[in-house]
């Protein structure tokens, strides 16, 4: 929901100005959710991807897809998405970069590897049908984690700031882009991705035709 309110922040926020703190109300955020969902599969939406990290959206938004008859619509879950410094690019072109504060609060901390497996654990119960780790890169552990442990689809989004460094440092001359981005697109199949989220994925699939 970050890209739809004027604070940037990923649900329905009550600020406190005297008291000088925020909460993201985490209740009427999942009612917001399951309205949006519902909106996106009505309006041809092939699939939902929740990313806010509110606890139980996955069941809300299940619930809510079900109870308008559609029940055929698929949820990946972001279900391990860390508070991480590689998503700048993208919040800068979105322009959803938090008003104020931060999104600490309701994404993972990135010390904390035992957290994704109960944060997927939560979101495989509540119903999802692909679970997703955000970033990719810098938690291929997680990836095989959850691959070892469960026995289901596993997305891995290669974030805007995975792809810019690369991008960069290409245009320094410094590496072969199509080598390295290749390269790590392996790495992140190779530690246990069924599917990736690339901003390669045109160049990847234009790369490996050849």
């Amino acid at each position: 929901m970050c890209e739809y309110t004027d604070h940037g922040h990923c649900g329905f926020v009550r600020r406190d100005d005297k008291a000088g703190h925020f909460d993201v109300d985490n209740d009427m955020t999942l009612e917001l959710l399951a309205k949006e969902a519902i909106s996106h599969a009505k309006a041809g939406a092939d699939i939902v991807a929740p990313s806010d990290m509110m606890d139980g959206r996955v069941g809300a938004i299940r619930d809510a897809l079900d109870d308008e008859g559609l029940n055929h619509i698929p949820i990946m879950a972001y279900s391990a998405k860390y508070a991480s410094g590689f998503y700048g690019p993208f919040r800068e072109a979105a322009e959803s970069t938090p008003g104020f504060g931060d999104r600490s609060s309701y994404q993972m901390d990135p010390h904390n590897a035992v957290e994704a497996l109960r944060e997927v654990s939560l979101d495989i119960d509540e119903g999802a049908d692909i679970v997703m780790v955000k970033p990719a890169l810098a938690y291929l552990d997680i990836i095989r984690m959850i691959k070892d442990k469960f026995d289901y689809p596993i997305a891995a989004y290669n974030v805007s700031g995975e792809f810019s460094v690369v991008k960069a440092a290409a245009e320094k001359g410094w590496i072969d882009e199509k080598r390295v981005a290749l390269e790590i697109l392996t790495g992140i199949k190779r530690a246990g991705a069924d599917m990736i989220l690339t901003y390669w994925a045109k160049d990847a699939a234009r790369w490996l035709k050849k």
